[in-house]
């Protein structure tokens, strides 16, 4: 059984402001996916990388690899309009590579500070389950907007009945390539914030949770720029 990586940069990022995708914006003259990719090629248990990549950058991409020595990094597939179509093509790209046994761990690209525990993590448990998410408590109180007057409340969602879910998220290989095509077939699970593990679910499959990380933050804001950068700087 292999453990294969899908890190999905086919996103733009409107949000950070900046010229370029996000994913390629330079932090201490280092993209932000090449962070994220070192995590993956640092870590024993992952066999290989598939980059999901916005069309047009897929030769940039090729060229960072080699100057970081990403040399896990085996195939770029192109991304689509939206994210769960860009998942749905890393998947489809494996369908001639991957066993069914084997495990896909997705990523976000724009998520550069996973833990090599929370890998690891993931990768076990979806080894005994069939899949695992990345989760976490959730410490903050959750109220309901009332639909009488949006700017009042009278319920609130005990916070103990919660879980934050983040990628990495894990999959059997067999599992994932079946409710893709299930879910565009149907169109169900595909549209909006839908991601891989909210598909799952409402396509009636029990997701299990693994460990997560309150350092595994998504760049999407300058603000998270900067907490990336303090976290880069309490390490050296």
């Amino acid at each position: 059984m292999s453990n294969i990586a899908i890190i999905i940069a086919g996103g733009i990022g409107n949000r950070m402001g900046q010229s370029i995708p996000k994913q390629f914006i330079n932090v201490y003259d280092k993209p932000i996916l090449m962070y994220t990719l070192e995590g993956f090629q640092k870590h024993p248990m992952v066999d290989a990388i598939e980059v999901v990549c916005i069309e047009g950058w897929e030769n940039v991409v090729w060229s960072y690899a080699k100057q970081y020595n990403i040399t896990k990094l085996k195939w770029i597939a192109k991304g689509g309009a939206s994210g769960q179509e860009s998942i749905r093509n890393g998947v489809f790209n494996l369908e001639d590579k991957c066993a069914p046994e084997d495990t896909i761990i997705i990523h976000d690209g724009i998520r550069p500070l996973v833990d090599a525990e929370v890998l690891t993590d993931v990768i076990n448990k979806a080894r005994l389950y069939g899949n695992a998410v990345t989760s976490l408590p959730y410490n903050e109180q959750i109220f309901v907007i009332s639909q009488e007057d949006e700017a009042t409340t009278t319920r609130f969602i005990p916070r103990e009945t919660l879980r934050r879910v983040s990628t990495p998220q894990a999959y059997q290989f067999g599992l994932l390539d079946e409710k893709y095509h299930e879910a565009f077939e149907k169109e169900i699970g595909i549209n909006g914030s839908h991601y891989t593990n909210t598909m799952m679910v409402e396509l009636g499959v029990r997701l299990h949770f693994a460990a997560g990380s309150d350092k595994n933050i998504k760049l999407t804001t300058p603000d998270d720029l900067e907490i990336f950068k303090g976290y880069l700087n309490r390490t050296k």
